[in-house]
């Protein structure tokens, strides 16, 4: 009678220890020596930016030229300023996190034309961008 307890009860903690850990297909966006580019749109008065197009065809657009080059990107709108009654710094910030930075230029140089054309149809904003490495 036990035995039928707890062979079930070990199968069940067996499986979930087996399927319960994180699975990553290579480098994750915070690992160490990880390449960032961030594309931040700084706020202005009489500046417009089209989130819904920047997220929906925009952004996908460009993470297609990237590949598998492309751990992943994000998509961030600006809601505030860290300081209280102060304007928020940036409108909006993309972020990609890729395993190579001279793959990234190989793949954007070729596009820069097709990207720096899609800019009229989300925002009047010249962005600002940051090529970084991640250190923790």
């Amino acid at each position: 009678m036990k035995l039928k307890l707890i062979l079930p009860l070990f199968l069940l903690l067996t499986y979930f220890t087996a399927f319960s850990q994180e699975r990553t297909a290579g480098p994750t966006p915070d690992a160490k020596g990880t390449i960032k580019v961030s594309v931040m749109y700084p706020y202005a008065e009489g500046k417009n930016f089209n989130m819904d197009y920047y997220e929906t065809k925009h952004m996908p657009m460009v993470a297609g030229f990237l590949g598998s080059n492309l751990i992943k990107y994000t998509i961030e709108k600006g809601i505030a300023s860290g300081i209280p009654n102060q304007p928020m710094p940036f409108m909006a910030i993309g972020t990609f996190y890729v395993k190579s930075l001279s793959d990234y230029q190989a793949a954007i140089g070729p596009n820069r034309d097709a990207i720096r054309a899609d800019f009229p149809n989300y925002t009047n904003i010249t962005p600002v961008i940051l090529v970084s490495e991640v250190v923790k």
